[in-house]
């Protein structure tokens, strides 16, 4: 096979394809279906242009059976008037016309019988038409049946291309939102957390930040007065805590530093 060969080959089956792709069963055959009536109406109109020339060849005839008539009488006429001359021409003249006249008739029999096969014929395509009409109608019920259910069950499916390509915008979408909200929790806990500074100051307003001062405190009063509570216990049972100073170190024999009391002497 030749390299030409091959390329037309290949050309014809993606033709082929393209068009596999693009045709619709019920458009092609409605077209068919419209040429058919067209050639109906072809056989029709050549069925009225016989019948026509039919009764144009009976008028013709039964004029010139008249004008034979005609001749004939004059011919009688003549001849009883003695005048033999005149009737022989008539009855020569009659004689051309009844040969006219057979000859149509003989015309008039063939485009009768044209006419009877073509009348036969109209009706054989009319049957046709109508059978084909029937089985067209048939068919594109089913094809328009068939294709709404692969619609439906693509739908359900998912495989459509139309209910794939929302199927991949609403998993984009809750891809985005998932994002977005892991974004601003993460913010959130930096914020709190105090990692991130909030730039714009308006994070906290003045009376947030005063009950912030006040929490802040009360929790330095709770946790001082804690610790009293610990110095007094342990004042009166145990060691106290001793506190190293710039130059009153605690000794070596183990004394301990007494807390400064008002009234006590230098």
């Amino acid at each position: 096979m030749s390299v030409f060969q091959r390329l037309s080959m290949i050309f014809k089956s993606k033709a082929n394809k393209a068009l596999d792709s693009v045709e619709d069963p019920r458009e092609t055959l409605d077209y068919s279906y419209q040429r058919q009536l067209e050639l109906l109406q072809k056989v029709r109109r050549g069925v009225a242009d016989v019948a026509t020339s039919r009764k144009r060849v009976e008028l013709q005839v039964q004029q010139l059976e008249q004008q034979s008539g005609k001749l004939e009488n004059q011919s009688r006429a003549a001849l009883g008037q003695g005048r033999e001359d005149l009737a022989r021409e008539a009855l020569t003249r009659r004689s051309g016309l009844q040969s006219q006249i057979e000859s149509l008739k003989q015309q008039h029999e063939q485009l009768q019988g044209e006419e009877q096969k073509l009348t036969l014929a109209a009706q054989r395509l009319q049957a046709k038409v109508d059978a084909f009409r029937t089985r067209k109608e048939t068919i594109k019920a089913t094809y328009t049946a068939a294709q709404a259910q692969t619609q439906i069950s693509e739908a359900f499916s998912g495989i459509s291309e139309e209910m794939g390509d929302v199927g991949m915008a609403v998993q984009r979408a809750e891809d985005k939102t998932a994002e977005m909200q892991a974004r601003a929790g993460a913010v959130d806990e930096l914020l709190a957390s105090g990692a991130l500074d909030d730039v714009t100051g308006t994070s906290k307003d003045d009376i947030q930040a005063e009950l912030d001062r006040m929490a802040s405190t009360s929790g330095v009063e709770l946790e001082l007065e804690r610790m009293k509570q610990e110095l007094g216990t342990g004042s009166g049972g145990g060691s106290t805590p001793q506190i190293e100073g710039g130059n009153g170190q605690a000794s070596g024999n183990g004394s301990q530093v007494q807390p400064y009391r008002q009234g006590d002497g230098a």
